[in-house]
């Protein structure tokens, strides 16, 4: 087995260049947009693959804001039902705050439409801490999540956009009890464990800020 630095995977051996796709159809169209792609691709020991079938669910990039409170050593969660789990034991799950952007927003703006409606906080500055896919495998969004420093003094009730049949629950949990509901599964969903295994690496330094620095500008809770 050879092993490979970092440096050598940093470029990819192939491009969009090596993709041939030979038809795309859009197969639904409705709450979510579904394509039915045929395509081949560049294979690794050369040539061609056969032609396929894939289809893809297409989404807009959706992005998360992971907030939290360094003096409280808190974490700002909502909870509200998800239609992807509703055969799980409860399909009310506990996430961060996210929303999927429109054409003429930017990722930031995204962000903090998102943190006053679902939880009814404005932020000022975001710290960029990873951008995915969740699931190329089968569709082609992209996740970017981000961290605000807040105070979570004053955050909870109900939130949500009432059009958008939103019914949006917000939680202050201690670290603690937060890394606790992580252990017990509680805390399942792909961008919020990414976002708490960042934290566990980064709380010691957040929490070592001085006073003026801890809320990055952000304001209280509106």
């Amino acid at each position: 087995m050879a092993l490979l630095s970092a440096e050598s995977l940093l470029t990819p051996p192939f491009t969009r260049d090596d993709v041939d796709i030979a038809s795309r159809d859009v197969i639904q169209q409705g709450f979510f947009h579904v394509e039915a792609l045929t395509l081949r691709h560049r294979l690794f020991e050369g040539g061609w693959s056969e032609p396929m079938r894939r289809e893809l669910h297409c989404r807009h990039g959706a992005v998360g804001v992971f907030m939290y409170d360094v003096a409280l050593d808190s974490l700002v969660f909502i909870e509200q039902f998800r239609v992807g789990a509703v055969d799980d034991a409860s399909p009310w799950k506990l996430e961060l705050v996210a929303g999927l952007m429109d054409s003429d927003e930017t990722e930031e703006d995204v962000a903090r439409r998102e943190a006053r409606e679902e939880a009814g906080c404005s932020v000022h500055e975001l710290m960029r801490l990873h951008s995915y896919y969740p699931s190329p495998g089968a569709c082609n969004e992209r996740v970017t999540l981000f961290c605000a420093l807040v105070d979570a003094g004053d955050l909870g009730g109900i939130h949500g956009v009432a059009d958008e049949h939103e019914d949006i629950r917000v939680h202050v949990v201690p670290f603690a009890d937060a890394w606790e509901l992580m252990q017990a599964g509680r805390l399942d969903n792909a961008m919020t464990l990414i976002g708490m295994h960042w934290l566990a690496g980064q709380r010691a330094s957040l929490r070592a800020l001085p006073e003026h620095a801890r809320r990055l500008g952000t304001p209280a809770a509106s």
